[in-house]
């Protein structure tokens, strides 16, 4: 299983094993690093609304072409093991609720689009060298998770970045994965689920065997 979040409580990325019932926490990332919030300072950058706009990005991306990467490698940093770190230098998020970004990030970027100003092939590249990141990023934890349940093909989404469907056919084309379940209300309204279904399973006297109804 694979959370990949803005933040949830302190959470904003997570990996799990699920085996007979019962899940296992393998691995944690916490805020203020997140893939999610990463891709969403770039949304407000480009002048769409952070929290509903995201896929607008993940649609202009295909216009664009990665072009940014040394100025994006400045802004993120992937580490072997799967895990981030977000250059704060660049995001306000952290301490202000004004703008998600700082002038830096306009002095590396160039000048950020207003919502009523034309789309230019400069904020194309923009969105496809996010993209690439986010992407990268998604791969780095599938490769990783995959290392910590040897053999497993399976996986399970959740998670706002869990429904970037161009970062979840990557995972499907370069890792292991070949079966990807994604929860489709994988945002804060798809907990009461969650929590539904786990209190079910963990509670009940009999295993809990999944069906063609329950997938």
């Amino acid at each position: 299983i694979m959370t990949v979040d803005g933040v949830g409580e302190w959470t904003t990325t997570a990996l799990y094993r699920a085996e007979k019932g019962a899940i296992e926490l393998l691995k944690e990332i916490d805020y203020p690093d997140s893939l999610g919030l990463f891709y969403s300072a770039i949304t407000a950058f480009l002048g769409f609304r952070v929290n509903e706009d995201e896929y607008k990005v993940m649609g202009l991306a295909c216009y664009g072409e990665p072009v940014l990467e040394s100025e994006f490698n400045q802004l993120i940093t992937f580490l072997a093991d799967g895990s981030f770190s977000l250059n704060l230098d660049y995001f306000s998020f952290p301490y202000t609720r004004k703008r998600m970004y700082t002038d830096k990030l306009i002095e590396l970027l160039g000048p950020e689009r207003n919502k009523e100003d034309p789309i230019t092939e400069h904020h194309q590249n923009i969105a496809a060298t996010a993209q690439r990141f986010l992407e990268k990023g998604i791969l780095g934890l599938a490769n990783h998770l995959s290392s910590l349940c040897e053999g497993e093909t399976n996986l399970c989404m959740a998670g706002g970045v869990a429904l970037n469907c161009t970062a979840n056919t990557e995972i499907i084309r370069q890792t292991v994965f070949n079966e990807v379940s994604i929860q489709p209300a994988a945002g804060d309204g798809g907990g009461s689920m969650g929590a539904a279904l786990y209190v079910a399973n963990t509670m009940a006297q009999n295993e809990y065997t999944p069906t063609a109804e329950h997938s």
